[in-house]
């Protein structure tokens, strides 16, 4: 029977009273320890859910060394992580592997670069018992943060801070984002186009220079026409305005790769603003395949990655490594890159 929400708290002394083992016992049972026989182990967890017992976080964390909390960390302010719905995706693939650990999401913004000061105290102030970083910026010293700290981190996105290359080989998920790259550019040199311009995001973060990249491989020069490349800060606003950029110094241009697909709607808002028919005049490919692609107008061709299974990886990474005890990355633990795939649809 649950004990009445008014009373007082169930407390460890009198669920051992109640299983009749030692208060010890109870301890080692509700804090993970060993030494325990599952009979008894069984025992003692009946009588927790019977009397609706709580451990004591504070008490908990001074034996497990443990305060069942991780902290999220994404290097970007609040209007774009609420306005793009790849943070969303993330976040959801993220909370949902840390709550099925029994595992509280601590999520911290960086909204200036003053807050960088207060995110360093928190790290070092042993509140979590690791971190989730992603959307870092080239010279982001978030890692250096968590490394001077000794908390154990997974990253979203291939490391290209100064002294990533640092042993031991940081943990990260990412996707193949020059492969996918490939895809889209290699498509649009299929259909016939060959004046093919790019919008990238800012290239201090290492998943849009990847993308150039790729669109540099599929052209075949690593010096293409500067007036074919702009940069659309990976938002809506950003692409719309790269677009009209890219066709004032290029209105000869018949296709563009969109290096998401949040920047894609915003450049077919500028090609229709501009009397360009998608695909007839410009053809159009995206990145990401999130809901922007199907809210699109045509319907946007584009790169799927799967963003919420890639939350899920980063989680998964990091609650190993929590689970073998905090250590350097080991043999069994290495990067997760996932493959991506173009999906086609009418905007190309």
């Amino acid at each position: 029977m649950v004990s009445d929400p008014k009373g007082p708290r169930p407390t460890l002394e009198a669920v051992a009273a109640r299983a009749g083992v030692s208060r010890a016992t109870v301890s080692r049972v509700v804090n993970g320890g060993t030494g325990v026989r599952d009979a008894v182990r069984e025992r003692v967890r009946q009588v927790v859910a019977e009397l609706g017992y709580v451990p004591n976080s504070a008490a908990r964390s001074l034996v497990t060394r443990r305060t069942g909390a991780v902290a999220v960390i994404i290097a970007e302010p609040e209007t774009r992580i609420f306005t793009d719905p790849f943070f969303g995706r993330q976040l959801r693939g993220i909370s949902h592997e840390l709550s099925a650990a029994d595992t509280q999401l601590v999520l911290l913004l960086v909204e200036h670069r003053d807050n960088y000061a207060r995110i360093g105290r928190y790290l070092a102030g042993g509140h979590a018992d690791g971190a989730l970083m992603f959307s870092l910026h080239g010279d982001d010293p978030l890692p250096a943060m968590a490394e001077r700290a000794g908390l154990p981190t997974v990253y979203g996105g291939r490391p290209g801070w100064p002294g990533a290359d640092r042993a031991p080989r940081p943990l990260y998920v990412d996707t193949d984002n020059r492969d996918g790259a490939r895809q889209a550019v290699r498509h649009l040199l299929g259909r016939g186009r060959r004046r093919i311009a790019v919008i990238t995001g800012p290239l201090d973060q290492t998943s849009a220079l990847d993308r150039l990249d790729g669109y540099r491989d599929a052209l075949g020069t690593a010096n293409p026409d500067p007036g074919l490349i702009a940069d659309g800060g990976f938002t809506a606003l950003g692409g719309e305005h790269a677009m009209a950029r890219l066709l004032d110094a290029a209105p000869d241009l018949d296709a563009v790769f969109v290096c998401s697909d949040l920047m894609a709607n915003g450049a077919l808002r500028t090609l229709r603003a501009r009397g360009r028919r998608v695909p007839d005049d410009v053809a159009v490919v995206g990145y990401d395949d999130l809901e922007p692609a199907a809210w699109a107008d045509p319907p946007l061709t584009t790169v799927r990655q799967d963003v919420e299974e890639m939350g899920r990886l980063m989680a998964r990474l990091l609650l190993r490594r929590l689970g073998a005890g905090g250590t350097g990355a080991g043999p069994d633990l290495a990067p997760v890159i996932t493959e991506p795939r173009l999906v086609v649809r009418e905007s190309s």
